[in-house]
């Protein structure tokens, strides 16, 4: 595995590839990440960070099946390694246990 630290974008990236479960493809995981946290990527930026992950062991790969829609081309899917899950678990709990250090009486805010 060449790293573990995850930046936000590539924490945001496995989630969203998380929650795709087994339909996790580039085109996908831009759509989820436009609908779900607002933030407008374009597709080269999403390989980017899929590739980067794939090559970190957070992400594995393989080709799907063929589709006349796409015009016979195979979609690449993406899935969690063991790795990649760890990583978020740790990910989580870290921002998790920090944010249960904010002092109650810091931040009185009423909404």
């Amino acid at each position: 595995m060449k790293g573990t630290h995850i930046g936000e974008l590539e924490e945001l990236i496995l989630l969203t590839v998380g929650s795709l479960f087994d339909e996790a493809y580039g085109v996908a995981v831009m759509d989820e990440v436009r609908n779900k946290a607002g933030r407008d990527m374009n597709i080269s930026a999403i390989h980017a960070v899929l590739r980067r992950l794939e090559e970190k062991g957070l992400l594995k790969s393989r080709m799907g099946g063929s589709t006349n829609e796409r015009g016979g081309r195979r979609k690449r899917l993406f899935t969690l390694t063991k790795e990649g899950k760890l990583a978020l678990d740790n990910s989580i709990a870290l921002r998790q246990s920090l944010y249960e250090r904010i002092p109650n009486i810091t931040y009185n805010f009423s909404i």
